[in-house]
């Protein structure tokens, strides 16, 4: 079995910034030239959250930039190397409301799923909607179900516009070659320079075939580097 390894080693939480300003041959004996988090404080509320590869530097910064007269207190967080360092502060400050963080933490390799909330609930909506109209439904096909329901509200559209919110990529291998085809914001598909109402009329001018599941054929990317069946999105 793997041992775990800690985030965080050592730690000092509210310090009184009179320790940083007259004892610094201590704080520096633990902090030294160490990455982590730190914390900085205004009595008991938390004025700012940042994140250094050198914690006693920045601590310094602080007694003197445009920080100085905000905080009276403050913690420190060491941490076991710094791979993650970047995207812990970013969840930090999108979870703690701070005063004096000017910017919100951002993720570049995380999926918001907003949209995906936003498809499933339509899909419960629709579900009880077609009960409510009189239109009958199938687990098994739930395409033919919007299909169904949206020809007699709003008029025909294509199947994958009930599921999502914007454009994205469809790709799939295919006798050794890989083919991409795009969703558009309406949901048709576009391919090999033809438009299609659905995923299954792409995949099936891609496989050159009367008829193909293209909710089999295709994937999609779920989240970033994770490439599933297009049929996940149905779930």
């Amino acid at each position: 079995m793997q041992k775990q390894t800690s985030l965080v080693c050592q730690y000092l939480e509210n310090i009184s910034r009179e320790a940083l300003e007259n004892y610094q041959d201590i704080i520096r004996s633990y902090v030294g030239r160490r990455q982590g988090i730190y914390a900085l404080y205004k009595g008991n509320k938390l004025y700012y959250i940042g994140l250094a590869g050198n914690l006693r530097i920045r601590l310094r910064q602080h007694l003197k930039d445009r920080h100085k007269e905000s905080w009276d207190r403050f913690s420190v967080y060491l941490t076991i190397g710094d791979s993650h360092m970047k995207e812990l502060e970013s969840l930090i400050l999108r979870i703690v409301n701070t005063t004096g963080n000017k910017q919100k933490g951002k993720f570049s390799k995380a999926e918001n799923l907003r949209r995906k909330l936003a498809a499933d609930i339509r899909a419960t909506f629709s579900e009880r909607l077609g009960t409510i109209i009189g239109v009958e439904t199938s687990k098994k096909s739930p395409e033919k179900q919007i299909r169904k329901i949206e020809s007699k509200i709003t008029g025909r559209k294509p199947v994958l516009a009930y599921y999502i919110k914007g454009p994205f990529v469809l790709r799939t291998k295919f006798k050794g070659k890989r083919l991409e085809a795009r969703v558009k914001k309406n949901g048709t598909v576009s391919f090999n320079g033809k438009i299609f109402t659905s995923p299954s009329k792409a995949a099936a001018a891609a496989c050159k075939r009367p008829t193909e599941n293209g909710w089999i054929f295709w994937k999609y990317e779920r989240a970033p580097g994770d490439w599933v069946r297009l049929d996940e999105m149905r779930k």
